[in-house]
């Protein structure tokens, strides 16, 4: 093989090729060119004509240049076959509840637990939990307020699954909706407004059944409010595990 300090402009390419097909994460230009011992400006545009070479000729894979580094992809035209072959093996793909959850966190992030919950209707800590494992979500904070929750954001590995150079490249999520209404809806779930509003609700709630259950308490037949109060809890208890089920 030639010495790498002498390669002529195709061997160059060829190296980059070699680097980036066992890179399991985005490379930056500046870190494939120390490697080669090339200026970054070089390596950077070896890599631009590398993704215009695979573009023309219309190969099976692309070379993108997402969340600060270079790295190669499945052409999206064979989505649907390479869905097909992953599936087949793959076990640890993001189930509906996943997707929904990091959905949530992308798009309306530093977003605490409650938030979560908030907009999808469910606790979502189990979710919340394996995303973690996953790499795609982080904890980034607490809450300035007196709770002092954790917040959570999306990470690097995130924006590299979905091929995002930064979050300024998701696409506005009013996109995704069918209607008016909908696109109403989402602007006010973004907003934090509705998501204020539901946890003023749900506190409400909690308020008005400790009313109650000091009521039964006070009553000379009590035993019958405690259970109403535990068969409360019963019912609460599968939104949680349906969340941990669907992982």
């Amino acid at each position: 093989m030639q010495d790498l300090e002498h390669l002529d402009h195709d061997s160059l390419k060829g190296a980059l090729e070699a680097l980036l097909l066992v890179s399991t994460d985005a490379v930056p230009a500046t870190e494939l060119s120390k490697v080669l011992g090339i200026a970054p400006s070089e390596a950077a545009g070896a890599l631009a004509e590398l993704a215009a070479e695979y573009s023309d000729a219309d190969r099976g894979f692309q070379l993108r240049e997402v969340a600060g580094g270079w790295r190669l992809f499945t052409h999206p035209a064979y989505h649907d076959v390479v869905e097909r072959y992953v599936l087949s093996w793959d076990t640890r793909r993001l189930s509906q509840a996943a997707l929904e959850t990091l959905a949530v966190i992308a798009y309306h992030q530093p977003v605490t637990r409650e938030g979560v919950k908030a907009v999808r209707g469910v606790n979502s800590d189990g979710v919340i939990g394996s995303l973690k494992e996953k790499g795609l979500v982080r904890e980034v904070g607490r809450e300035r307020d007196r709770s002092r929750a954790m917040q959570y954001g999306t990470t690097q590995r995130f924006l590299e699954t979905f091929g995002l150079r930064s979050l300024r490249d998701l696409p506005p999520l009013e996109d995704f909706a069918p209607d008016e209404e909908s696109k109403r809806f989402i602007r006010e779930r973004l907003s934090g407004s509705a998501i204020s509003s539901t946890l003023e609700e749900a506190s409400a709630d909690i308020e008005e059944e400790q009313e109650l259950l000091g009521d039964a308490f006070e009553d000379d037949d009590a035993s019958p409010g405690v259970g109403d109060s535990e068969d409360s809890t019963a019912e609460e208890s599968p939104a949680y595990g349906e969340g941990e089920a669907d992982l």
